[in-house]
């Protein structure tokens, strides 16, 4: 209430007091002069009574104005006291807004109906770049945070949209030009504010800078959409899986598909199967004892073993990751690939080293190491060891005759027909030419013997097939050496084989001889 408003009201209540006091005076006056006159005419009493009349006149109008006035004083009191409470509560208002409202870190603003600002904080000031006084009490602020007309207009388009359907707004982003020219994302929610009787208001409005925010948000979007095609285009497959016995997968790439033939859900959990269960029984435990020490020693673990296929194809994979601790449980994380055609070439270049490419016996070179260790082993624990050295009868006439290829298929022929006639314990070579070697552990002299006249036999009973020639019938000079009897080391014995085989064939070929 204002001060005019309160000086008209103490006017009014004065006139009316003073009425009232008025009326009653002229009644009081009036009609107790009367009342004396009658009661105290001709009596001595009057003038007595005159007076008390008038002291009574005095009595009661000052117990009147008494009770009057102090019911006054006391509705000016609880008025005055009123009053001071609503001070202090707009005081403390005042500072509510300039403690919260003024100094919150979001923006806050209050527009009216006609969309003039009427409250603009100081977060709306760092944040847009207008200071207070060049927006309050206008709606110039529409222009100034939207120049696009178009945009300006979708943008109040949705806001009177979303408060005509009675609703308030939520997580409503628009994109404001700061007065330094930089865009910023704003993410809004609008109230609508009422009158006590209902008579719409305006609407409050609180924005937060969420510029900074999206734009990480679209870094990790990027970098999770530069991670998901990274790990689709790995030659292999990516996991981090818990440290069990299962190898329990709790993240696969898109890869393990190609690698596998299961996809990522079904290995996750072991929701179809088990990662471990893939692996080959004696290749997981190895592998689990790699991981075990590269655990201990600190240190990433890579191994190679033998991984089954959903369609029950074995193949060669290698694994490199490293354990790590994740919300307090130990994690395996690496990648598996597929290296079986690696593995399947070092295993080609291997059997080059150590086999003859023409009959795929173990080549000269792999005989003398391996012959070497079967003495030394022989001599170690003190067991018989033979030497069987097989040489073809007139193997240049078969050349002559049928030409070179046909000899090499002669020799081929031959090579299968002793490795398919000896013990599995036993292995032949190709010493050079068209000179064989069977080694024959833990067997004697006389047991050679034997064996050497059964491969003689065989060999002249079995006809060699050759391609375009037809049958070939050949006979092989043998020599047989065993230890200790004719040497306590290699070169001995392979020396002395090779004279016994000299030997049976200046006695005419086709025949065995045991070395002196």
């Amino acid at each position: 209430m204002t001060q005019g408003e309160n000086r008209s009201g103490a006017a009014g209540r004065a006139g009316r007091f003073a009425l009232i006091y008025a009326l009653l005076g002229t009644l009081w006056i009036g009609f107790s002069d009367q009342a004396v006159d009658w009661l105290f005419s001709g009596s001595g009493m009057l003038t007595t009574a005159q007076t008390i009349k008038g002291w009574l006149f005095v009595a009661v109008t000052a117990a009147v104005f008494f009770i009057i006035l102090r019911g006054q004083f006391q509705r000016d009191h609880v008025t005055l006291a009123a009053r001071e409470g609503q001070r202090r509560e707009l005081e403390d208002l005042s500072q509510f807004r300039e403690a919260v409202i003024d100094n919150a870190s979001i923006w806050i603003n209050v527009v009216d109906l006609e969309g003039r600002v009427t409250l603009w904080n100081s977060a709306a000031e760092q944040i847009s770049g207008y200071a207070r006084d060049e927006v309050l009490g206008s709606a110039v602020i529409w222009d100034l945070l939207y120049p696009d007309p178009d945009y300006q207009a979708r943008v109040i388009g949705a806001i009177r949209a979303t408060f005509a359907r009675g609703e308030d707004l939520d997580d409503f982003e628009t994109r404001i030009t700061a007065r330094d020219g930089v865009e910023r994302l704003i993410c809004w929610s609008s109230r609508r504010l009422f009158h006590a009787d209902g008579a719409p208001l305006g609407v409050v409005a609180i924005g937060s800078d969420v510029t900074r925010s999206r734009e990480m948000e679209q870094a990790l979007r990027e970098r999770e959409r530069e991670l998901h095609t990274l790990m689709a285009n790995l030659p292999g497959m990516a996991y981090r899986c818990l440290n069990d016995d299962l190898w329990t997968m709790k993240y696969v790439s898109e890869g393990c598909r190609a690698l596998t033939g299961y996809a990522p859900e079904e290995l996750i959990d072991n929701r179809v199967v088990a990662f471990g269960a893939l692996v080959r029984p004696d290749d997981l435990a190895a592998a689990v004892a790699e991981i075990q020490r590269a655990i201990t020693e600190q240190r990433p673990y890579a191994f190679e073993y033998r991984l089954r296929h959903r369609c029950g194809r074995e193949f060669w994979v290698w694994e490199q990751g490293r354990a790590e601790q994740v919300a307090g449980e130990m994690r395996l994380e690496g990648i598996v690939m597929d290296i079986d055609q690696r593995k399947q070439m070092e295993q080609a270049l291997a059997a080059l080293a150590i086999r003859d490419p023409l009959t795929g016996l173990y080549n000269r070179r792999e005989l003398d190491q391996q012959f070497a260790e079967e003495v030394e082993r022989a001599r170690r624990y003190e067991r018989p060891l033979a030497l069987v050295w097989l040489d073809v009868d007139e193997f240049k006439v078969i050349n002559d005759t049928h030409g070179h290829l046909a000899g090499d298929e002669v020799l081929r022929e031959l090579a299968g027909l002793i490795q398919d006639s000896i013990r599995k314990v036993d292995y032949a070579a190709r010493y050079g030419g068209e000179e064989l070697a069977v080694v024959m552990p833990e067997m004697t002299l006389a047991e050679a013997e034997e064996a050497a006249l059964r491969l003689r036999d065989l060999v002249a009973s079995r006809p060699l097939p050759v391609e375009g020639v037809g049958n070939v019938r050949v006979t092989v000079s043998i020599g047989v050496a065993a230890f200790p009897e004719h040497g306590d080391d290699a070169a001995d014995l392979l020396a002395a084989a090779d004279t016994a085989m000299y030997a049976a064939k200046r006695s005419g070929r086709n025949r065995v001889r045991l070395a002196d």
